[in-house]
């Protein structure tokens, strides 16, 4: 999710998406304590399973498009069998669509990664994209390796609603996996919330998000919500730091 370095950028990009953006500092929905206990895991790195769709096979991203413009190809890179973020490009997003799912994902932070806190190797999985630059669910992607940053912010965290249980980030140069079970929200007929959305992360093994029921949407400034919506695609964020490029491979979804 943006940070406080991207602050003009970011409010230029939402104010084409309308003024109903809550206002204030991005610092008011940050929260620093507890901080969750490190712990070592190995990290879990499966073969997909025959009913899962893959989104990306090392070779190329037939399954992806750009957000900004759906029509266009996604133009990350892909090379040796990674798919590494271009940051001019913008965020890619699945072309199919999603409800209830499994998903697994694995991560890179490169070796060399510079910077701190919330430009240190950031990206996000949204876990369902509502449109284009940031909106959706975000699952954080950090390098959260001895990086001190908030931790409603940090890597397994949903961003700027629940702090991980727990801090199993292996050293940059590792690779990290996610698996998740997302629970799309459910609406009534007049646009209301019926049901909101859940979803369970193992994070390298390790579990850091327990069913837990999200607020809403997550968003940079202000408090979470709720606004209607049907399936949905899957996005991975190209965030504007400075900091070098992460890589993703073996991306597989199971409908549920």
């Amino acid at each position: 999710m943006k940070t406080a370095f991207l602050f003009p950028v970011l409010l230029i990009s939402l104010s084409a998406v309308g003024q109903n953006q809550p206002q204030g500092k991005p610092e008011e929905t940050e929260v620093w304590k507890p901080v969750p206990k490190v712990v070592a895991a190995t990290g879990v790195f499966t073969a997909p399973p025959s009913d899962a769709l893959v989104l990306f096979n090392g070779r190329d991203l037939t399954q992806w498009v750009s957000v900004e413009d759906r029509t266009k190809p996604a133009g990350w890179k892909v090379a040796d069998g990674l798919l590494t973020v271009d940051k001019k490009t913008g965020n890619i997003e699945t072309k199919q669509k999603f409800t209830n799912y499994q998903l697994h994902l694995e991560w890179r932070v490169p070796a060399t990664i510079s910077g701190k806190g919330q430009v240190r190797g950031n990206s996000g999985l949204f876990l369902a994209s509502l449109g284009k630059g940031d909106l959706g669910y975000e699952l954080q992607i950090l390098d959260s390796y001895q990086n001190e940053t908030y931790v409603n912010g940090m890597a397994g965290s949903i961003y700027k609603q629940f702090i991980p249980l727990a801090n199993p980030t292996q050293k940059p140069g590792q690779w990290q996996s996610y698996d998740v079970v997302w629970t799309a929200p459910t609406f009534k007929p007049d646009g209301s919330l019926q049901t909101p959305a859940r979803v369970t992360v193992h994070f390298n093994g390790v579990l850091v998000q327990n069913n837990t029921e999200l607020k809403g949407a997550t968003v940079y400034i202000g408090p979470p919500s709720y606004q209607q919506h049907g399936p949905s695609p899957i996005k991975l964020q190209s965030h504007g730091d400075p900091s070098e490029p992460i890589s993703f491979r073996n991306i597989w979804v199971r409908e549920l």
